[in-house]
């Protein structure tokens, strides 16, 4: 079983939780909604989605289980209250108590507003972050995950100039350790292949287009592979992810967010996987934001959502049979 958390309530977490239960109920991966009953039962009537409403004891297969998360103010689609901020939190802190305590197998979260949690008093910058606090962990590290392609970003949610300042040896060994540790444990894969990617046009052309690939990247290399680890690099950034190059590697290690982010979402969007590393617990999350121009439309696209689902479901096996 896993902890599916609310997310906004104002966006499209509410509907995609609900397609998802449809989309998996014979199937599983079973889970359960950490949310508002009631606010999903309107959402299924509005929708015209036949799904019943249970407790977090019912059965996958006959209703929607449900561990109550209660609203303060009713959500409107489109427009995000911070007074509901409380129960959002709310959710993800009980989601990871369920998965530290062994009580669920793994907890996907559903997308979440940063700026309404920080109306509402949030003193973390993201989901990310919080679980982090919440687990105890010193460095998570963001992979987004396709059948066609891993990332793993050294920099995330900072400018590009931040991005490039911050850009570090230590900081490149620490990611690409991360995801070399988590592909094997978690994913079986024996052996990873790591791809570190340059940060400069052509792979700084012999620093004649930057000098981080000499001075950052490829020392960190060097130390990678003296450690025993499979790795290559630095790849030129505009070429790294074509087809054949992609059959060479297990995942890519980019040096910031849209290097890694914008590839795997042109590729596979619909299926693309966030999935937090170096955390005690499995989380994984749908690759999209809470789409407020279609809430409450019924046109959100359940796609990643059943996809987070599912790998989670599939990386819970793995480590329970192991």
């Amino acid at each position: 079983m896993l902890a599916l958390t609310m997310g906004d309530p104002s966006g499209i977490g509410g509907e995609l939780t609900l397609r998802a239960w449809l989309a998996t109920r014979a199937t599983g991966p079973a889970f359960v909604a950490l949310d508002d009953p009631e606010r999903l039962a309107v959402l299924a009537a509005e929708l015209n989605l036949s799904v019943p409403i249970g407790s977090e004891e019912t059965a996958f297969a006959d209703a929607l289980p449900v561990r109550p998360v209660r609203l303060a103010a009713p959500a409107t689609p489109g427009r995000p209250d911070s007074a509901n901020a409380p129960a959002v939190i709310a959710s993800i802190r009980q989601a990871v108590a369920l998965a530290l305590s062994g009580a669920v197998d793994g907890v996907v979260t559903n997308p979440i507003n940063k700026a309404a949690l920080y109306a509402g008093g949030f003193a973390h910058p993201g989901h990310t972050e919080f679980l982090a606090h919440l687990t105890g962990t010193a460095t998570p590290v963001m992979m987004l995950a396709c059948p066609a392609l891993r990332v793993v970003p050294v920099t995330v949610h900072v400018s590009l100039r931040r991005a490039i300042e911050a850009l570090s040896i230590e900081a490149i060994l620490t990611a690409a350790r991360i995801a070399a540790a988590a592909l094997a444990d978690r994913f079986g894969i024996a052996r990873p292949r790591l791809a570190i990617a340059g940060l400069n046009p052509h792979a700084g052309e012999g620093g004649a287009m930057g000098e981080e690939e000499a001075t950052i990247i490829a020392p960190a290399v060097a130390a990678l592979r003296a450690e025993g680890l499979d790795v290559s690099g630095p790849w030129p950034p505009d070429t790294m992810f074509t087809d054949a190059a992609r059959a060479r590697y297990d995942v890519a290690i980019c040096m910031y967010h849209d290097q890694a982010l914008i590839p795997l979402k042109t590729l596979d969007m619909r299926h693309g996987v966030n999935v937090t590393l170096g955390l005690p617990i499995l989380r994984t999350s749908p690759d999209h934001g809470t789409a407020y121009d279609i809430a409450g439309r019924g046109i959100a696209d359940p796609a990643s959502l059943i996809a987070a689902l599912c790998l989670a479901g599939e990386l819970a096996k793995r480590r329970r049979t192991r």
